[in-house]
């Protein structure tokens, strides 16, 4: 009985949840345009924290917070599991810019990992071990390790309901 409880439980949890990893395979099946990518919500897998320890002079903090690590001042952004975001433009077929802050220039850049499925995973200019170097706001940050792991997510039921307008042509005939 308990078994039967905890599996009804299990189920009602994942039917909550209709995100589902933007793979690569997704994406070339239903051969998507630039202008479909750009009415597609997407959502984060995982937090995405982002660091980078400032400098002396004087500093300009926007959309980050401040705090001193160390003694240091380290400017932090965090993007939280769940976050929506859009398509932006896609600079090559293999990388995808997405937008996850309203009325703003910044994007993060992500792609698919073949080890992982071919998911949309966040990409860097570097990586080491699981800290990647990315660039944001037009600054250089360091990724958190969990960081490594954001996907690209997206609502598949909400894609499939597909509204159909149809109508038959009755053809044209020439006026004698």
């Amino acid at each position: 009985m308990r078994t039967l409880i905890l599996l009804s439980v299990v189920i009602i949890l994942a039917s909550c949840s209709n995100l589902s990893p933007f793979t690569k395979n997704l994406y070339e099946r239903y051969d998507w345009s630039n202008e479909d990518l750009q009415r597609i919500q997407f959502y984060l897998s995982d937090d995405i924290i982002l660091k980078r320890q400032l400098v002396g002079g004087k500093q300009e903090i926007i959309n980050g917070d401040v705090k001193i690590i160390d003694g240091k001042k380290v400017e932090i952004v965090k993007i939280p599991k769940g976050t929506p975001g859009v398509f932006e433009f896609m600079p090559d077929q293999e990388r995808m810019a997405i937008r996850f802050e309203e009325n703003s220039d910044n994007f993060l850049m992500f792609g698919p990992n073949p080890r992982y499925s071919g998911r949309y995973m966040l990409l860097a200019s570097e990586w080491n071990r699981r800290s990647g170097k990315v660039h944001y706001d037009g600054k250089t940050y360091r990724t958190e390790d969990s960081s490594q792991l954001a996907t690209l997510m997206i609502d598949l039921k909400k894609l499939g309901r597909t509204e159909v307008k149809s109508r038959t042509a009755r053809g044209a005939k020439v006026n004698k």
